[in-house]
């Protein structure tokens, strides 16, 4: 079974099938990659939490950042973030993101708790 949350014409929030959660891309406002990032993991937490998940079970992890010379500063917003023992399998890139304010953007997959 594939259930959907928080579904709109183009994506859903959240989509979970056979005990993986899958987040849409997250991309929050701010002035530096710092604010952002912030942003986007306190969104991330609140999601994985609704869909039963939460940062020690995130499986896998994409960022996207716009100028990838914001890598360091990135990095160590979510070195910080995530739970020593439980470093997701990651991949971070440069990309053109969707609106030219946007710095970074994270995609997460996660397992449910107790899957």
């Amino acid at each position: 079974m594939i259930e959907r949350l928080h579904t709109n014409i183009r994506s859903s929030k959240i989509v979970k099938h056979n005990g993986t959660v899958y987040l849409t891309g997250q991309v929050a406002e701010g002035d530096t990659v710092t604010e952002q990032t912030e942003k986007c993991l306190a969104k991330i937490e609140s999601l994985l939490e609704e869909a039963g998940s939460d940062k020690e079970h995130i499986l896998q992890t994409t960022i996207w950042l716009a100028d990838i010379s914001d890598f360091a500063e990135m990095n160590e917003v979510w070195n910080a973030w995530v739970p020593q023992g439980h470093a997701p399998a990651r991949a971070c890139g440069e990309s053109r993101l969707a609106r030219d304010i946007l710095k970074v953007e994270f995609i997460i997959t996660a397992a449910v708790k107790g899957s």
